[in-house]
């Protein structure tokens, strides 16, 4: 393999890992804060891709404008699912909250379906089909734009864990909420938050791939797999490993996929979950400790 081949293949990869990393870093962060897994986050991103697609497509919003829109309403919708049915679960059984959202994300998935079919869908964009060259790689206008986008909101959420009062809140929380709550943190508000920011990310996610990708109502299924397998492998609840091991899988992919084939791509990622789970349980970067 030549040098020029590897670095395309090492540039391919980041992209990926971005996407996956923007996708199940809202998964974490709610893990994280409030120790329930969201089995609805893949639904979610569906449901704002094709939010994407109505406002993008069928309003012509500019492309910049549908994100934020797209977002904004994300952030909306984390902080009521948080109240309407998150607080509820949280601090309940585990088969509880593992029911409570995999419910959810059935009525999502078929009511996307009886609203809009299994028909695939693509939000048109100028950038559909161009590319920018540097040195030897190209790289696709849409799928840079969609990592760039990944990277500056999750460096964002990263400075505000580790350098605001409500990132610090949010960290202590995860620790101990009997200590949260002794020190004075609202952890209603600070839970809805995370919540919030977590289906928020899904949203950006959403609104960002909507040209890249194509739109269905069982889009969710497959994300949300390579989801869990993600912070899995990084340390469920761990925000840092999280990014890290959707970096690392995305590298995987694409080296796998290139030189053998798309199947094994996946095959590779999966029985490195396998792996994880049987010899390190708490995940590359766990240390027991969340966010």
């Amino acid at each position: 393999m030549d040098t020029a081949f590897a670095l395309q293949l090492l540039v391919n990869g980041l992209m990926i890992g971005a996407v996956y990393a923007l996708i199940a870093s809202g998964l974490s962060l709610t893990f994280g804060v409030i120790g329930i897994v969201n089995f609805a986050h893949g639904e979610l991103y569906m449901v704002f891709a094709m939010l994407a697609y109505f406002v993008a497509g069928y309003l012509e919003t500019p492309f910049s404008l549908s994100i934020a829109l797209v977002m904004l309403t994300a952030l909306c919708v984390g902080a009521v699912l948080y109240e309407v049915l998150l607080r509820r679960l949280a601090g309940k059984d585990f088969e509880r909250s593992v029911l409570g959202t995999m419910g959810l994300a059935m009525v999502l998935q078929n009511g996307a379906i009886f609203l809009f079919t299994t028909t695939p869908r693509m939000v048109p964009h100028t950038l559909s089909y161009s590319a920018y060259t540097f040195g030897s790689v190209a790289v696709p206008a849409l799928k840079l734009l969609a990592a760039a986008l990944a990277t500056a909101a999750l460096g964002l959420v990263w400075w505000m864990l580790h350098h605001t009062q409500l990132g610090r809140a949010m960290r202590g929380l995860a620790q101990s909420h009997d200590a949260a709550m002794m020190v004075g943190i609202d952890v209603r508000a600070v839970s809805r938050l995370a919540v919030a920011i977590g289906v928020g990310l899904a949203g950006l996610a959403g609104a960002a791939l909507a040209p890249v990708y194509s739109i269905h109502p069982t889009m969710g299924f497959a994300f949300i797999f390579k989801a869990f397998a993600i912070v899995t492998i990084g340390g469920l609840g761990n925000f840092g490993g999280t990014i890290i091991a959707a970096l690392m899988i995305g590298m995987l992919e694409s080296f796998a996929g290139t030189l053998g084939s798309l199947v094994m791509a996946d095959t590779l990622s999966f029985a490195f979950m396998i792996l994880i789970l049987l010899f390190k349980p708490e995940g590359l970067f766990g240390r027991g400790v969340r966010i």
